[in-house]
């Protein structure tokens, strides 16, 4: 099934530019690339023993910690001091499940939010209050400038983290579900001017995280990146909400892929995922019931 809907979601959103959001859970993981960089680099601890937080060394642009309350854990970086890369966590006997929402949102798509698009979803972020679900919400920086209020209300809230999925989500290698290509400097560009949204919003739960814009990326998109102390997030399981119209087939994707220490990759646009509120509704109270806990990234990277 996870299978069928890749491909479908993949065909989507090689038919317009706006359709390429669904390439932000377009496939299980990295491609073969850059998975080598990946090289089984173990977690940091965010103890006071200090061999931790590669992003304490970051510069002002690319530091998204500044009035946060604690430093996040980060990964040490790969082999030759790539970006590290980050899917599920090592810890796998333990019950505990990340869900992932993506805000996504492209530099071009003003008018169309202008025009009366949703690329925001509040009703899936008060379903996650209401049901006190720690998450993490991977925000492109072109969202939190349309929607200020919304990503301050989010980075202020202990219940959420925001991580970086890039200022414009333009892919960060080619190709990518149909997605316009950077080149490494505007790459690198791209990732401290979402962080500077961000902090202009006024989010301060801001996490040296990134998810690459369709999940794209190989070891020359990791270099570009690896002077920004970020640890890439990738994820282990697919939800299946980009475009969906069927939450339960949604709710049923996720319960039946979800593993111990599993990332859920899912979205934060009502344009593009309409029914994932509602799928939330339906897995939240079977996971707990089968035991799991819910954690933000921060806490699995941390394990």
């Amino acid at each position: 099934m996870t299978n069928s809907v890749r491909k479908v979601a993949a065909a989507a959103v090689t038919a317009v530019l706006g359709a390429a959001l669904a390439g932000c859970g377009g496939g299980a993981g990295a491609p073969a690339s850059g998975r080598e960089a990946r090289m089984g680099t173990p977690a940091a601890s965010a103890s006071a023993s200090g061999s931790t937080s590669a992003s304490a060394s970051g510069s002002p642009a690319a530091s998204p910690q500044a009035g946060a309350p604690a430093k996040p854990p980060t990964m040490a970086p790969g082999p030759n001091g790539l970006t590290p890369v980050f899917e599920r966590a090592k810890q796998q006997t333990d019950k505990t499940v990340a869900l992932t929402f993506d805000a996504d949102m492209t530099s071009d798509q003003g008018p169309r939010a202008a025009d009366g698009e949703h690329f925001d979803n509040p009703a899936l972020i008060s379903t996650l209050r209401t049901l006190k679900v720690p998450s993490t919400i991977f925000m492109t920086g072109r969202w939190a400038e349309e929607y200020p209020d919304q990503a301050k209300s989010i980075g202020t809230d202990p219940n959420f983290e925001i991580a970086n999925h890039s200022y414009s989500h333009h892919a960060f290698k080619s190709p990518c579900y149909g997605l316009p290509a950077l080149d490494a400097a505007a790459a690198r560009a791209d990732v401290d001017r979402a962080f500077t949204a961000f902090r202009q919003a006024g989010a301060v739960n801001t996490v040296p995280y990134f998810r690459f814009p369709g999940g794209c990326y190989d070891d020359q998109a990791l270099r570009a990146l690896s002077t920004a102390k970020v640890t890439a997030v990738q994820w282990d399981v697919v939800s299946g909400d980009a475009f969906a119209k069927d939450p339960g087939a949604v709710a049923e994707q996720v319960l039946g892929g979800v593993k111990p220490g599993s990332v859920v990759v899912m979205h934060c646009t009502r344009s593009a995922a309409p029914v994932t509120e509602e799928a939330i509704q339906r897995i939240v109270p079977e996971l707990r019931k089968r035991g799991y806990r819910f954690v933000k990234v921060s806490e699995l990277i941390g394990k």
